[in-house]
């Protein structure tokens, strides 16, 4: 540990922090902001969140006796301060490294973690749940729900707080309000919050009210009413809207300076003190300590490795090197959009990691981030469709689990014509298993009527957004692609329309049929000239639709080959491997199917490329599987074999 972090340096857990003289708790804040600063400059993160509540973060451990107590962080994109305190100092330049730890907090990994997350808006519901079975059992533990503006606008929270308002049960929501998620913030909840900010006569005198009702409460219940009915006039007459989470029994509190970490420590010391259901509202900046963070604070969320001292963020892409799949998905669909009135597009807060600013910019009348609310995008795209529109639904693959319910109720059973673009597909690395866009392939292709398609490269991506929107689609239209550069430079070519369902072959061999979808392909085109340079002959088709599958290409890949080897970045439990050993048995065809993807686990976080070959379906992992097929003389490792999931089948 560094010279310039005494104070920090002698913090090895929350009760060290908590032997520490009050008056030292800010130059503890400005030592754990610079130690972020250093880490994440050189080992990238999410940065400005956990910047943002630095003071709040100590103030926490300062004031509750973690981790008895428990502080659940939503979504968990500001929990590095949290980390850092919690024992995992010495070890947060492994912050998302592979088998280093996590970028978000995790039971398994620190007893400090009180409950796993990634995803935002859990966190009242989980703190209810713990904060009443901490009652149910006696126990006399203080229960902390920490979240974010941007997570408030998701109907988790409002669930959460509808259910923690008549449960009585010991709860601080800490409103964490810095006016933006990782882009601006859009919707009502964002104005009411500003409202209620801003009106700094009604939160003085209301909190002077409540000092003067907690005096006098012991004199009576008149003297209780009056209070209470005084209180109520003010709002009507300096608020133009009533609390709304008082209007959800939640005694509400704030705003406060949510950097002043003094005032923040002696303020939840006073509320550990007050039962039921309280909220904190606590203004901060997002990125709070450092100069280029706070001025470009979307840039600054996740920003890569850059200069701390110039705040340069260095670009690590090769030169010449191909776009990303987000990049080539947003400018195809702001052509579409000009070449199309009926194209809108549609996504929960996620604007610039899904690459729709362009379209935003130029046709803002069609283009809708709704919040952290992916349920609301699914149902609104399908309200969009039966007025005849075709919206394009752009969600990443593990949000879109949340809107299951809706894909299928929605849109699907009323055969809506929707388009679904499905983000960070496969592996996205560092993220991890919160992240992981493992499962899309496989809940989404069990959908009766929905055309599932995975592009190989950025030419087919283009075409199969063209061919979404073509007016003799009738059906929803799932299209998938990962967090990733792509394989071409010259991609910018005229539209042409992909029949769907129907594959392609890549390249003709005699020994070996490999199928795959999506991008994945292209490890198999390499793996395919590595292994004729020793004399195999490998047949690669680029499947492209996992439903409706390609039976007429299924049919003559059984009938010439009796080894076959499927690939996907997806889970092989229910995917597209599945879909081929499907056919196979339904057919009665008699082969040797192995399956390369994602095994029966959930993969931590690592490179992209670390955690394909940890999974066994990279260019080494398909030569691998090829030889051991082909040669029968280098058999898989139990490790290999775990991670293949090799299915034979022999019919009866």
């Amino acid at each position: 540990m560094s010279n310039n972090y005494p104070l920090l340096g002698s913090i090895n857990d929350p009760s060290d922090l908590r032997k520490l003289k009050q008056e030292e708790l800010p130059a503890v804040c400005n030592e754990l902001r610079n130690f972020i600063i250093d880490v994440v400059s050189s080992n990238p993160g999410h940065f400005g969140a956990s910047l943002g509540v630095v003071e709040l973060t100590v103030a926490l451990h300062y004031a509750f006796n973690t981790p008895y107590d428990k502080i659940i962080w939503d979504v968990g994109h500001q929990a590095y301060g949290h980390k850092i305190l919690t024992g995992r100092r010495d070890k947060f330049h492994t912050n998302r490294k592979y088998r280093g730890i996590s970028g978000f907090p995790k039971m398994t990994e620190s007893e400090y973690d009180a409950f796993g997350t990634g995803h935002s808006s859990t966190s009242i519901s989980a703190a209810l749940g713990i904060a009443v079975a901490s009652r149910q059992k006696g126990e006399d533990r203080q229960v902390v729900a920490v979240i974010g503006d941007g997570a408030m606008t998701a109907g988790l929270a409002f669930e959460g707080l509808n259910n923690a308002g008549i449960a009585k049960s010991n709860l601080l929501v800490i409103l964490n309000d810095n006016n933006i998620a990782i882009d601006e913030n859009v919707g009502a909840l964002k104005e009411y919050l500003l409202d209620i900010t801003t009106s700094r006569t009604y939160n003085k005198l209301k909190d002077e009210i409540w000092h003067i009702l907690g005096k006098i409460g012991k004199k009576g219940p008149n003297a209780r009413t009056f209070a209470a009915q005084l209180e109520a006039g003010l709002k009507s007459t300096i608020l133009d809207r009533s609390n709304l989470f008082e209007a959800l029994n939640f005694r509400y509190f704030g705003p406060i300076d949510g950097h002043d970490v003094l005032h923040l420590a002696q303020v939840l010391n006073d509320l550990k003190r007050i039962p039921g259901p309280k909220l904190l509202h606590c203004i901060t900046v997002k990125g709070k300590g450092y100069k280029y963070a706070e001025e470009n604070r979307t840039r600054f969320h996740a920003p890569g490795p850059f200069d701390k001292e110039t705040g340069h963020i260095y670009n690590t892409s090769l030169p010449d090197a191909p776009q990303t799949y987000q990049e080539v998905f947003g400018e195809t669909m702001l052509e579409l959009a000009r070449q199309n009135p009926l194209v809108y597009a549609i996504t929960p807060a996620m604007t610039t990691g899904c690459a729709l600013t362009g379209m935003m910019n130029e046709f803002p009348d069609r283009t809708f981030d709704v919040g952290i609310a992916e349920q609301h995008a699914v149902t609104f795209a399908a309200g969009l469709a039966t007025q005849g529109l075709i919206p394009y639904c752009n969600i990443y693959s593990s949000f879109m689990q949340r809107a299951y319910d809706q894909v299928i109720h929605d849109v699907a059973i009323q055969n809506l014509h929707v388009v679904f673009c499905i983000d960070r597909g496969g592996l996205v690395g560092s993220d991890g298993a919160t992240h992981h866009g493992f499962f899309d392939i496989a809940y989404m292709r069990n959908i009766p009527g929905i055309i599932v398609s995975a592009p190989m490269d950025e030419v087919e991506l283009r075409n199969m957004l063209y061919t979404a929107q073509l007016e003799k689609i009738k059906a929803p239209f799932s299209i998938r692609y990962p967090r990733s550069q792509g394989v071409l430079t010259d991609w910018r070519k005229p539209f042409a329309e992909i029949e769907p369902g129907k594959a392609r072959l890549i390249n003709d061999g005699t020994d070996v049929a490999i199928l795959s979808i999506g991008h994945p392909g292209n490890y198999v085109k390499t793996a395919s000239v590595a292994l004729a340079e020793e004399g195999i002959s490998v047949a690669h088709w680029d499947m492209r639709f996992a439903s409706p599958i390609d039976t007429e290409t299924l049919h003559t890949v059984f009938k010439r080959f009796n080894k076959i080897i499927t690939v996907e970045d997806g889970i092989l439990k229910g995917g597209f491997g599945s879909a081929v050993a499907e056919f196979m048995a339904d057919n009665q065809y008699e082969a040797r199917l192995v399956r390369l993807g994602i095994p029966d686990y959930f993969v931590e976080h690592g490179t992209p490329a670390e955690l394909t070959a940890e999974c066994g379906f990279d260019v080494n992992g398909i030569i691998r599987a090829v030889k051991s097929v082909v040669q029968k003389t280098e058999k898989p490792s139990p490790q290999e074999g775990r991670r293949m999931r090799v299915t034979r089948h022999i019919a009866k």
